[in-house]
């Protein structure tokens, strides 16, 4: 028999308090428990990086991280990104330089590049390949990809 616990912990901005299974992956709970299907199944191994979140601000594959060690902390998912049915501006960067194909990988390669947007605001491309080596897409060449985040580093810098 399974032990199960309460986790709380802040998803996309609000309080949560759910009853989980000691075993259960973050990815699993986000897509079944609590809804929130935008965080892709990928390799189950760490290894696609399509399971991408952020805890504490900080890229994290869901896939391979126990929803317990999220007690606490803040999470978010590609749906955490857009404001009143708008998409935030890397979003928007990845549909208008055509950053995404198939879009399996997008919201993983999204929230990668968030998490260094957040840290590194005007990445050079090398700390763009670098953020981004742990997601694998197998429909681009990822010039688009790496296009993309640098555009939104610009339209970011434009904000402020």
């Amino acid at each position: 028999m399974t032990r199960q616990r309460l986790l709380s912990l802040t998803l996309n901005g609000r309080e949560r308090g759910d009853a989980v299974a000691d075993n259960r992956l973050l990815l699993d709970y986000l897509r079944e428990q609590c809804g929130l299907t935008g965080t892709k199944q990928g390799c189950d191994g760490g290894e696609c990086g399509a399971c991408t979140v952020l805890v504490d601000g900080r890229a994290r594959l869901s896939c391979i991280t126990l929803a317990a060690a999220c007690e606490g902390r803040h999470v978010e998912t590609i749906e955490s990104l857009g404001r009143d049915g708008r998409m935030s501006e890397l979003q928007r960067a990845f549909h208008e330089k055509l950053g995404s194909q198939c879009g399996y990988c997008t919201p993983g390669m999204i929230m990668a590049s968030e998490a260094l947007l957040r840290r590194t605001p005007k990445p050079d491309e090398e700390q763009i390949r670098s953020a981004l080596g742990g997601n694998i897409c197998r429909c681009t060449g990822y010039v688009k990809i790496i296009e993309a985040v640098s555009h939104a580093a610009r339209e970011r810098g434009h904000d402020g």
